[in-house]
């Protein structure tokens, strides 16, 4: 294909903006048509002492896919289940504890259709995303959550587009409704993210992270600049915390700190290192997140932190160290 013209990419650039709109308008309608019927899909979900399954076919299928990911993680246990395996032995995974929730535009799905009757018979309770609250799904439904769209982003109005937006909205609608209605924190959340970036920066505590005994300076207010900064050599670090005789901290010099203080004062190197800390230095706890430590550096543009028990330092957290445990 020859370069485009100034023409068309105009026109693309006036579709891609057209199917956007179309799609936006279809979630944002569904916020209207949220009714006491999405509190009784919330409230069969979180009654349910077995799983939820998600059925549905072709591009609703793709959604059921996400959607039994997105309620996995935010702690309801879910599964997707395939109509056509379905009628072919796989009903066995769904009991009469479980929920079943139905995507379908049309409502008519011949594979979904083809299951409720045993479904009924398992007796499972029956949610519905539908596109037709009078098809034939929907009077197999215990709930029914209209999905329905005033046309499809597709200019041929035969792609599924917003009608699977308008899906997968609802669905997350509905999984961050529950997750909220069970008081799931972000503890619970880190539990089901152990692996990647996610899980780093859910699980990673401080003291995961922290610089420990020979590895953190810490040196008395009377202490000599000198001595200060052969303690931050010994340690390999970048400062040194300065604590009253009790162990209480009240001060941190970094070694960029006695270099400054050299090229105004070569004679500083003598002068105790309370003249010259930064005093009630920002700190943080052990227990903390590591992610909270790097947000915090990286706002005040510090390369180190103590890390205080009881107002004395058991630790040094350094940003190198935070940004190689990949946490971002």
């Amino acid at each position: 294909m020859g370069k485009l013209s100034p023409q068309d990419r105009e026109a693309i650039i006036a579709q891609g903006k057209e199917v956007l709109r179309i799609e936006a308008e279809a979630v944002s309608k569904l916020a209207e048509r949220l009714d006491d019927g999405f509190v009784a899909a919330v409230e069969l979900i979180l009654d349910c002492t077995g799983k939820l399954v998600i059925t549905g076919i072709g591009k609703s299928g793709a959604i059921g896919h996400k959607l039994a990911g997105t309620f996995s993680s935010t702690g309801t246990p879910a599964l997707f289940l395939h109509p056509a395996e379905g009628v072919h032995g796989d009903l066995g995974v769904l009991s009469g504890q479980d929920v079943l929730l139905l995507l379908s535009h049309s409502g008519e799905t011949d594979e979904l259709i083809s299951i409720m009757p045993v479904v009924a018979r398992i007796g499972a309770k029956v949610i519905a995303m539908l596109g037709n609250g009078k098809s034939t799904i929907a009077r197999y439904s215990n709930v029914v959550l209209d999905v329905s769209v005033e046309r499809e982003a597709c200019p041929l109005g035969l792609a599924p587009t917003a009608s699977t937006v308008a899906m997968l909205a609802m669905g997350d609608a509905l999984a961050i409704s529950v997750m909220n209605a069970r008081k799931f924190t972000r503890d619970d959340f880190a539990l089901f993210h152990p692996a990647g970036t996610l899980g780093r920066r859910l699980l990673l505590k401080i003291s995961d992270i922290m610089r420990t005994g020979d590895s953190v300076a810490v040196v008395g207010t009377d202490t000599v600049l000198r001595d200060a900064l052969f303690a931050i050599t010994r340690a390999a670090a970048g400062a040194a915390c300065i604590v009253e005789p009790d162990g209480k901290l009240v001060g941190i010099i970094t070694d960029g700190d006695v270099r400054r203080h050299l090229l105004k004062d070569e004679t500083c190197l003598s002068w105790p290192a309370a003249r010259v800390m930064t005093k009630d230095p920002r700190t943080i706890a052990p227990d903390r997140a590591a992610e909270e430590g790097l947000h915090i550096m990286e706002e005040l543009r510090i390369g180190e932190m103590p890390v205080l028990e009881d107002s004395k330092p058991i630790g040094m957290i350094m940003l190198k160290d935070l940004l190689k445990a990949r946490i971002v």
